[in-house]
């Protein structure tokens, strides 16, 4: 191992090096611990975040049928912590765990809040769809779904996943707001939330452009402690509506009632095949939300194959499968891998250790979740950016292969392979509506859907149906489904 490496590892670290192959794998277990820190604090704010949610906090009419909002929290901690770290030492790569963002709100809004159904019986339908992907990973279907992709379609959800949490962090900080007459606009630029969000901006930037190690990390955490410098002085009106304050409480004892508190009472409280369709979006949603994550984290942490494949991808697909249902089993809604795993890679991690380290750093905060909430969300909006912009790269990216070079292709041929094929409609369509949709809707599953039903159409009305493997005709068909969904439960009382 590198002398780097060593002055790194504490004493007994032999064993982590064989465990987890930092050398191997071209990093360093101080590396992989910072970007451990990293991908917990830009994820960090699912701890507050999903308990607001499920609690249906500040909402008047919805308040009273909420879950409890320490109990959510402490569930979200333990969940994502076990399933986090059970990731980095099962398939020993840096993926990140938590209750799934927008999937929470498909189970408070629409299942409890529009359906009328209960928690329990809600979470029990993630739990259901959970157990039907175990099944199709155990199986070996979900794998070879995967593997039907055509390579160019994952490089576009790779770049499409970069802009939508580019735009999260854009939304998050507040630089983007809702505009009058158009859908976004931009703010003005005359708060103090602003102006530290483009100063944490900046200073990553700056700490990027200097290839310093850990820019991600040092630019969340100075932007919070100026937030916090700022708002103090300001009498704690400097207009950040999260964070940037000193916590009042530190201790909080954990309650974990919330957990086994599901039943499957769905299929009576609703028609049994709109029970059966509500079932079915979630596997949808759970399902291709977790295949756009692997491939976009995959691709800038180097874990994809020359053909766009994730080897052993396997492995990960079961524990985020296996998340799924101990999410719905302790009513923290579906859990599944992070998107925000990126920042962790970002700053050069690797290896299951960053998921280890990520993880043990949840059990914390179901004791001190207080300290968390010091972070406010222009701190860590200046890392989503960074981290859209380096998944983006993805776009023009060359891949140096020996056997281009056996062939005798050249660098801009080889830039062309590299790069998605826009000249090809089949691609070119698909991968645009791809990479468009999904920070315009704000879903990943909606991008990554609209882009292979765009993909199948082409092909068929080119006459190349050959091209089309059987399994994305299979998954363009649920696609379809999933975005009838809304027309056919208002045409037919019995969904």
């Amino acid at each position: 191992m590198s002398e780097t490496a060593a002055r790194f590892e504490p004493e007994g670290s032999g064993l982590l090096e064989r465990r987890f192959k930092f050398a191997a794998n071209g990093t360093t277990i101080g590396r992989d611990t910072m970007a451990g820190v990293t991908t917990f604090i830009v994820m960090s704010y699912i701890i507050f975040v999903n308990p607001q949610i499920l609690s249906f906090a500040g909402i008047e009419d919805l308040e009273a049928i909420g879950l409890p909002f320490n109990q959510v929290l402490a569930a979200t901690c333990l969940v994502a912590g076990v399933m986090t770290i059970l990731m980095g030492l099962y398939t020993n790569r840096a993926y990140a765990i938590a209750p799934g963002l927008g999937l929470n709100a498909v189970v408070a809004f629409s299942l409890v809040a529009s359906e009328g159904l209960s928690f329990p019986a809600a979470m029990g339908l993630v739990v259901v769809e959970g157990i039907a992907v175990t099944i199709l990973v155990l199986t070996g279907t979900r794998e070879k779904i995967m593997d039907a992709i055509p390579l160019d379609l994952k490089k576009a959800i790779a770049i499409g996943i970069g802009l939508f949490i580019a735009f999260i962090g854009l939304v998050n900080s507040g630089i983007v707001v809702r505009g009058a007459g158009t859908v976004v606009d931009l703010a003005p630029l005359t708060t103090w939330p602003l102006l530290v969000t483009f100063f944490g901006l900046i200073v990553t930037i700056a700490l990027r452009a200097r290839g310093v190690r850990g820019d991600l990390l040092i630019g969340i955490v100075l932007t919070t402690i100026l937030a916090t410098v700022i708002n103090e002085a300001a009498g704690n009106d400097a207009g950040f509506v999260a964070g940037a304050s000193w916590p009042g409480d530190v201790y909080e004892t954990p309650d974990l009632a919330l957990l086994g508190n599901f039943n499957f009472d769905a299929f009576t409280e609703l028609a049994f095949i709109s029970a059966v369709v509500w079932a079915f979006s979630l596997f949808l949603a759970d399902f291709f939300d977790t295949m756009g994550t692997l491939v976009g984290v995959g691709k800038p942490a180097g874990y994809l194959d020359a053909d766009g494949k994730l080897p052993e991808i396997r492995k990960p697909l079961l524990v985020d499968s296996l998340a799924a249902v101990a999410g719905g089993a302790a009513s923290t809604s579906s859990a599944t891998t992070y998107i925000e795993s990126a920042s962790g890679v970002g700053v050069g991690g690797r290896t299951g250790w960053v998921a280890v380290v990520c993880g043990a750093l949840f059990f914390p905060f179901m004791f001190f979740a207080p300290i968390i909430g010091m972070v406010p969300p222009q701190a860590t909006a200046p890392a989503l950016i960074i981290v859209g912009f380096l998944m983006m790269s993805a776009l023009t990216e060359m891949e140096e292969r020996a056997e281009d070079e056996e062939r005798g292709i050249d660098p801009d041929r080889r830039r062309k392979l590299a790069g998605i094929d826009f000249s090809d409609l089949g691609i070119g369509l698909a991968a645009a509506l791809t990479i468009m949709i999904m920070p315009f809707t704000f879903s990943i599953t909606d991008g990554i859907g609209i882009g292979f039903l765009a993909y199948v159409t082409v092909r068929t009305a080119q006459g190349r149906l050959r091209d089309i493997h059987p399994f994305m005709w299979i998954a363009s068909a649920a696609f379809l489904l999933y975005f009838l969904v809304p027309i056919l439960q208002e045409t037919f009382d019995w969904i």
